[in-house]
C-alpha cells in the first residue's frame, strides 16, 4: 500500500526503554467535600521548578500547502485556552498545571503490525525530516476554532519509516498517562487513545507536529510531540504521544468509548452533522476580539479539497 524499504534512523539516534462523561461537567470524586481544601491548594506556590521545556525556536522551511487567508491566532491565546484533561478539565488548567510535564528524556514506542517496531528517542524525531511551517485551521468539537502556525512535518514520513505490514489497517495513538507529572482526573480510562485510518494518517495534511509559532510546543499544547489533523475536530490530534501502534482493527479510542453517541470514531468537521447538545454549523473564532465571532463552519474545516475523496460512499452521519 505505502512501503517501499524503511529508512533507517541512526543505531546511536535509537533509544531502547522501557463511560459516558459529558466533556464540560466531569464529576471529580470527593471534590465538594475537598472543595476548602483545593481553594487553598491552588492559592499556595508551585511545589516544583516549573521545567524549562519549551519556547526554543526550531529550524523549519516553508510548508507546501495549503495556504490559509484567515489571520492567525495570537500565540498567547492559543497556548492559553486549551483542551488537555490529562492536566484538568477547565481551558486554563493545561497552563497552569503543566509546568511539571517533563518532556526530556522522551520515547516513542512504535510496534505492532509493522517491520521496523523501535523506540525512538524525540530528538532523532526532530532531526529525521526537515521541519516544516504549516498554518492550519484548528476546530474544536466544542465549536471554537483557531489559526494556527504549526511545525512538523507528514506522519507519513514516520509511517513509512515503521514499514507497516499490509494488514494493518488503523494507527493508534497513545498519550503519557503519569500521575507524577499530570492531574489526570477521574472518570477517564487512562491513557487518552486516539487513532485513524491507514490512510487518514498516511494523508500530506496529516502533520506529525513538534512545534507551533517556530518554536518547539508548549507543554499545555501536547509537547513534545503530537499530530495534527486538520480536517478532524481537535480531539482527534493526540498529544503528548508515547506510543503508535499499528493494528488490522479500529482502535478503541477514549472519547468514542466514553460517548460514542456524540463522538464518533471519524470525527471529521461537519456542520450538517450536529453534536447532540449543540449545532456545528457555526464555531466561534477565537481571535484577538475580546468576544469572538461566529464563523459558518466549512465541511472538513476547509479542507475538503484535500480530503473528501478519502470518505467517497460514506454516509458521514452514519461514520460522523
Amino acid at each position: 500500500m505505502l512501503i517501499g524499504k524503511a529508512p533507517e534512523f541512526k543505531s546511536s539516534d535509537i533509544t531502547p526503554r522501557e463511560k459516558f462523561l459529558n466533556r464540560r461537567n466531569l464529576i471529580f470524586g470527593g471534590l465538594a467535600a475537598a472543595g476548602v481544601a483545593y481553594e487553598w491548594h491552588k492559592k499556595m506556590p508551585p511545589l516544583y521548578t516549573p521545567a524549562v521545556e519549551a519556547s526554543s525556536k526550531l529550524v523549519t522551511v516553508p510548508g507546501k500547502f495549503p495556504p490559509v487567508s484567515d489571520a492567525v491566532t495570537p500565540a498567547g491565546k492559543a497556548t492559553s485556552y486549551n483542551n488537555f484533561y490529562e492536566f484538568g478539565t477547565d481551558k486554563g488548567d493545561p497552563k497552569a498545571n503543566a509546568g511539571k510535564l517533563r518532556v526530556r528524556p522522551w520515547t516513542i514506542k512504535i510496534e505492532g503490525l509493522c517491520n521496523n517496531p523501535k523506540t525512538v528517542d524525540i530528538d532523532s524525531l526532530l532531526k529525521f525530516k526537515p521541519l516544516e511551517d504549516r498554518t492550519y485551521r484548528f476546530r474544536c468539537v466544542e465549536a471554537w476554532s483557531m489559526i494556527i502556525p504549526w511545525v512538523g512535518y507528514p506522519l507519513a514520513e514516520l509511517i513509512k519509516f515503521a514499514d507497516p505490514k499490509p494488514q494493518a489497517k488503523f494507527v493508534e495513538f497513545t498519550s503519557l498517562a503519569d500521575r507524577s507529572q499530570m492531574e489526570l482526573p477521574g472518570g477517564f480510562d487512562w491513557p487518552y487513545k486516539e487513532g485513524l485510518r491507514m490512510d487518514e494518517a498516511m494523508h500530506p495534511l496529516a502533520l506529525l507536529t513538534f512545534g507551533s509559532y517556530g518554536q518547539t510546543l508548549e507543554n499545555q499544547q501536547g509537547a513534545p510531540v503530537r499530530v495534527i489533523v486538520p480536517w478532524k475536530y481537535g480531539f482527534k490530534s493526540a498529544k503528548s504521544i508515547v506510543k503508535i501502534r499499528f493494528t488490522d482493527k479500529q482502535p478503541e479510542t477514549t472519547w468514542n468509548d466514553m460517548a460514542s453517541n456524540e463522538y464518533g470514531f471519524y470525527s471529521n468537521v461537519n456542520p450538517t452533522h450536529n453534536h447532540p447538545r449543540w449545532s456545528q454549523a457555526h464555531e466561534r473564532r477565537i481571535d484577538t476580539s475580546v468576544f469572538p465571532k461566529t464563523i459558518a463552519t466549512l465541511p472538513f474545516n476547509g479542507y475538503g479539497n484535500e480530503v473528501a475523496s478519502l470518505y467517497n460512499g460514506m454516509d458521514l452521519n452514519r461514520y460522523f
